[in-house]
């Protein structure tokens, strides 16, 4: 294709663009005698289910035409399920009007049971709407009381006083005419979480081999993964807190035979931690020391050594009605040398734009001075192909670049599912 085809399509498909949201944003007229309440629900949930069984209200896709808006926010909570937060807040008729409703679940939920929970939630924060809009006489409710007295009688006391266990495994096995692979890993986990502590520890193993028949030669991969990784965090206040991590592993990509660290650490919050949902700036600062024991000679005629280091983290993390903003900046270096560093950045920012649009961003770079591991000698063909071991690098750079837009009806309460 020549270059002025090239650019007069770009030109055209630019012009369409404009063109179609020209028309899609003009804001088409609410519904005459329409009395329902009209709702837009952002979240990380099944949309569909909720707006199956909630058909008291006319559910939108756009923020700017609705009238109650709901935005609900989750985070992993300490028992290992979610903690969701429901905002409501009321526009137009309904100006001033705010509502806010917590919503846990436990890691021993279905998926079902969750979004009944949530849906249940939901119902009770439009209630408050559903009192001041034209709906108000056809209102009919019930309080179920069932079991109430037994309950007063439960003995709270948790047997497991707030530890949470998991093991979990898996196997993978793929095999064609020229290529197996196969992959297995197993691990357990443990994870306490107090208002004032949380303690964690995970143990890992992971094993993968890989085999590729080319021209009638044989080419095999194997790598080996274990690691136990455990720490210790205190809350000293609403914005400080002391931790201590420390573990094991043996890696044969990165050439570890044994390695071991222990790495206090500080950490400090600009904003309440109760706002984590919504809006964090943590700084992180972590100094201690490791040991490697390598299963090559690395590159600096290094069979085994042991390294004091250092690292400050940097993490911003905001949740709001117009988007979401991510980003993480880390650096590190050894005590000992300076040169020996890493600085590592990663973001993601996703937002919308106006009616229909919405537009996401994400990348990371990062700049490497601190393979330290890396096995003397050149890296042979089967290294590189099939990735057994680490090779040298300077950086690491990756971007995505994502842009949704919708338009068409605004209005459609409408449930089909049929294929």
């Amino acid at each position: 294709m020549k270059v002025a085809d090239f650019l007069k399509q770009g030109v055209l498909f630019f012009i369409l663009i404009v063109f179609s949201i020209k028309i899609a944003g003009q804001r088409p007229p609410v519904p005459e005698n329409n009395q329902a309440p009209r709702l837009f629900i952002e979240c990380n949930c099944d949309r569909s289910y909720i707006q199956q069984e909630i058909k008291f209200v006319n559910h939108v896709r756009d923020q700017s035409l609705a009238n109650i808006q709901l935005f609900i926010f989750d985070v992993t909570n300490g028992s290992g399920g979610r903690t969701y937060v429901l905002e409501f807040k009321g526009v137009d008729g309904y100006e001033g009007i705010f509502n806010k409703l917590s919503y846990d679940t436990s890691p021993n939920m279905t998926s079902d049971e969750v979004r009944q929970g949530l849906l249940k939630h939901i119902k009770t924060g439009l209630l408050r709407y559903l009192i001041e809009s034209d709906l108000v006489d056809k209102i009919d409710y019930t309080v179920e009381n069932e079991g109430a007295e037994e309950m007063q009688d439960i003995d709270f006391e948790d047997p497991w006083n707030n530890w949470i266990f998991e093991v979990y495994g898996e196997a993978r096995l793929d095999k064609e005419s020229s290529r197996k692979e196969f992959e297995y890993e197993v691990g357990f986990e443990s994870d306490r979480v107090t208002e004032k502590w949380r303690i964690r520890t995970d143990v890992e193993m992971n094993q993968e081999q890989s085999e590729f028949e080319q021209n009638q030669e044989i080419f095999t991969s194997s790598r080996k993964r274990y690691s136990f990784n455990g720490s210790v965090v205190r809350s000293l206040s609403d914005h400080w807190s002391l931790g201590l991590f420390g573990g094991v592993r043996h890696n044969t990509f990165t050439n570890l035979d044994f390695s071991t660290y222990v790495n206090p650490a500080i950490e400090y919050n600009i904003f309440p931690y109760k706002e984590v949902l919504r809006r964090e700036i943590v700084f992180a600062y972590k100094i201690g020391y490791f040991f490697n024991d390598y299963i090559n000679t690395t590159i600096f005629n290094k069979n085994s050594e042991g390294i004091f280091n250092h690292s400050l983290n940097v993490q911003l993390n905001y949740r709001q009605p117009w988007g979401t903003v991510y980003a993480r900046l880390q650096g590190s270096t050894f005590l000992e040398d300076f040169e020996r560093n890493r600085l590592e950045f990663y973001g993601r920012f996703s937002i919308r734009v106006f009616k229909g649009l919405a537009v996401s961003f994400s990348g990371n770079y990062d700049l490497v001075k601190d393979q330290i591991g890396l096995p003397a000698g050149d890296a042979t063909i089967e290294d590189v192909l099939l990735q057994q071991k680490q090779i040298a690098t300077a950086f690491e750079l990756g971007f995505r670049v994502g842009l949704r837009y919708t338009f068409g009806s605004a209005y459609n309460n409408i449930i089909n599912l049929r294929l």
